[in-house]
């Protein structure tokens, strides 16, 4: 028999970048600086050495359909006489600002998934 996680999943806490054991502290105390602690629950977000290397997989999901959806309303909408390789240069550029955005919530997506399929860490 299967057995579902008992931890809870939390929508709220994933969009705020929180916690995803207490909700309410935040992940992230600087643009690419991580707390190393909840502040509020003291959970440890690192589990250890090279834990968010998982967080890669999560950045590629985010980015990949984002630049893909960018390249094809382009060269099917907005510029369809550009060659391929210009728009997709376009694309690229545009997402630059938005990789902030992808790094950190691929951290958060990590934890919390990580944490809602091995609450305690037993598999480290």
């Amino acid at each position: 028999m299967v057995t579902l996680p008992h931890h809870r999943f939390n929508p709220w806490a994933i969009l705020h970048q929180r916690c995803s054991e207490c909700g309410e502290g935040r992940v992230f105390g600087g643009t690419f600086r991580m707390n190393e602690r909840c502040p509020v629950c003291h959970v440890k977000f690192e589990r250890g050495p090279g834990y968010f290397t998982g967080a890669m997989y999560f950045s590629y999901a985010l980015g990949i359909p984002i630049i893909a959806a960018g390249v094809l309303l382009g060269k099917l909408w907005l510029v369809p006489t550009w060659p391929l390789h210009w728009i997709t240069l376009a694309v690229w550029v545009g997402f630059l600002p938005l990789a902030p955005a992808v790094f950190r919530y691929s951290r958060i997506l990590f934890i919390h998934f990580d944490r809602f399929f091995d609450p305690d860490g037993a598999g480290d």
